[in-house]
């Protein structure tokens, strides 16, 4: 008799430090910096998608100018996608 095997459960959404981590990847930025500029928002964008597999809308990326924006954005994206 075979066995059932549930998916792999989903990663948990970025926090963050985590995010932080993810921007450090493009380079040293500011310390204390809070905003997220255009090429690490992309840059953003491509993490969440390669270990989410999940494409933020343009209303979602329009939001997010800040660590902070993009942990509350991140975390309501993701927890939709389940």
């Amino acid at each position: 008799m075979s066995q059932i095997v549930p998916p792999p459960a989903a990663p948990p959404p970025p926090g963050r430090a985590e995010i932080v981590d993810w921007l450090a990847g493009l380079g040293e930025r500011p310390p204390g910096s809070e905003r997220i500029d255009s090429m690490e928002l992309a840059w953003l964008v491509h993490q969440v998608e390669q270990r989410y597999a999940v494409e933020l809308t343009d209303d979602q990326l329009e939001q997010i100018h800040t660590i902070d924006d993009a942990v509350t954005v991140l975390a309501k994206a993701l927890a939709a996608h389940v």
